[in-house]
């Protein structure tokens, strides 16, 4: 097996361009213009890579690296350009052939699902997906540190939603724990989420997750498989693409060993459309791409940017990009000759070579090249004719595309969503929990309340009923007739008396004259006492 991969030559077969196997872990850059040829570049690169047992990833932006997976043809409409390019370097051993792929695409549609977790994600992440700002993103990194603490897994926008929409809750007390948690900035939150929504980002969270060791691996004949993304729908959600991406990449560096610069790559990962990884990106996620694309050289990982103009890359950056094809850049505007200038700074100068100059004289297929060598030192930059690619150079077709998703080593592994217990649940149980507590003391106290009432009720009746009889009673003793009884009884009452008293008086003092004084006096009295109580009947 060859130590290179064969780039390309100058006319004549001159000046061979080769990239090092033990030094494409050092990263690169692949930048030109539109239609300058860099994704021919691309595809011819990643043809050596997968011959020399090494995987790649790789976002199709266009749809057109899909033809990876098929061998060209003599009847492309290519043929002719690409078999005079293989003939003027010398490149005897150019032959059509395809190369082993695996189609990924975040919606399911192009290739199988690819799913994160929004707990694996993090919040550094999920606050640039959303474009949240520097106060929402500690109310986000609050919301995670809860989750974390009260055993809430985080899984999908569902679980992350009902997670702020439960910090909303305790706002007060989170506030004073954690710092300030206002309802405005979780609203925030829950709007980005709802756009996020909209761009079919939630596809992209949830289970059973991405297992890295999926894009690590050779086919039967040791051919290193190539990982194609479906981007092109993707692109229309510019940060989820990048997000992922940078996801990835993270990944990738956290799961890997290290293993320092070995015999050839474990894997090489090529970032289209790079610029859009850095656009509005906050200063602490630039630092942290800086930081993933120095330390992943050292888990094997060569990282391998392409934009049309090199000044998208910030220089914290760029400083890591080891080799470097550059394809034509145009000088129109101010800008651009900014780009042509550092473009040319940035090059080992060779003395047969104008720089400047040459980058805005390059043909179609043709960049200047300079690569690590051996000893790791950049060669002189060279004018080149970048070899043509051996698979088909047009997008495959639905069909095509469907039977390799249908046969490759992937399989069904990720084709039904797995939705287990997580923070959505758990925050939905506990909510019936408490819903059900209230509702049982609600009616305890209704209980309560109702047999409170019913005394009361009970109590008025009673009272009611005795005014009421007392009432007819007085109703009763002042009717006419108990008027005329009452009064008749108490003359007969009197008179009778008076007669007891009489008779007594005559059987207990006699009825003599001679005592008269004494028997006159007491009757009297005897008969007053007899006559009262006769009157109190």
């Amino acid at each position: 097996m060859t130590d290179t991969i064969f780039i390309g030559a100058s006319a004549g077969g001159a000046d061979r361009q080769a990239l090092n196997l033990r030094r494409a872990n050092r990263h690169g850059l692949i930048a030109g213009a539109t239609g300058t040829g860099k994704t021919v570049t691309v595809q011819g690169i990643i043809e050596g890579f997968s011959a020399a047992g090494v995987p790649c990833f790789v976002a199709d932006v266009k749809g057109d690296l899909s033809g990876l997976a098929m061998p060209g043809s003599p009847q492309g409409k290519t043929h002719a350009t690409f078999a005079e390019r293989a003939a003027a370097i010398g490149d005897a051993e150019w032959a059509y052939a395809d190369t082993p792929v695996q189609f990924w695409d975040l919606y399911g549609e192009q290739g199988h699902p690819i799913r994160t977790t929004v707990s694996e994600m993090g919040p550094l992440m999920i606050a640039r997906l959303l474009g949240l700002n520097e106060v929402q993103e500690g109310v986000l990194d609050i919301a995670f540190h809860v989750a974390d603490k009260d055993g809430l897994l985080l899984l999908d926008l569902d679980d992350l939603q009902v997670m702020l929409t439960h910090c909303a809750e305790r706002a007060a007390e989170l506030t004073t724990t954690y710092g300030n948690v206002s309802k405005q900035s979780i609203g925030a939150i829950q709007r980005s989420l709802l756009q996020l929504r909209g761009q079919g980002g939630e596809n992209f969270f949830g289970e059973p997750a991405l297992e890295l060791t999926d894009f690590i691996g050779t086919d039967d004949r040791g051919r290193g498989i190539v990982n194609i993304l479906a981007a092109d729908k993707l692109m229309a959600a510019p940060k989820l693409y990048a997000t992922f991406l940078l996801w990835l990449l993270s990944e990738l560096f956290e799961t890997l060993p290290e293993i320092g610069d070995p015999d050839k790559p474990t894997l090489c990962f090529f970032f289209d459309e790079a610029h859009l990884l850095f656009d509005d990106a906050p200063k602490a996620l630039t630092d942290k791409i800086e930081q993933v694309v120095r330390l992943i050289r050292s888990k094997g990982v060569g990282v391998y940017f392409i934009t049309q103009n090199p000044i998208d890359i910030p220089d914290t950056v760029a400083g890591q990009l080891n080799n470097r094809i550059q394809h034509k850049l145009n000088a129109f505007t101010p800008r651009d000759q900014a780009a042509v200038r550092s473009a040319a700074e940035t090059f080992r100068s060779n003395p047969g070579v104008d720089v400047a100059t040459a980058i805005t004289e390059l043909k179609i297929g043709e960049a200047l090249v300079s690569l690590l060598q051996p000893d790791g030192s950049p060669s002189p930059v060279q004018r080149t004719l970048i070899k043509p690619p051996a698979s088909r150079v047009a997008p495959v077709s639905k069909i095509e595309r469907g039977v390799i998703i249908e046969i490759d080593a992937v399989g069904a592994k990720y084709d039904t969503v797995i939705d287990r217990e997580s923070a959505e649940e758990l925050l939905a149980a506990k909510t019936a929990e408490a819903a059900a507590a209230a509702a049982e003391a609600r009616a305890d106290g209704d209980e309560a309340k109702a047999a409170a009432v019913r005394a009361k009720e009970e109590a008025r009746a009673a009272k009611e009923a005795e005014r009421a009889r007392i009432a007819a009673e007085k109703e009763q003793a002042n009717s006419p007739w108990n008027r005329a009884v009452t009064t008749a009884t108490r003359a007969a009452s009197s008179s009778i008396g008076r007669q007891v008293a009489n008779e007594l008086g005559k059987q207990v003092f006699g009825s003599g004259r001679g005592r008269k004084g004494s028997g006159g006096l007491m009757g009297t009295v005897l008969r007053g006492v007899l006559g009262g109580l006769f009157r109190g009947r």
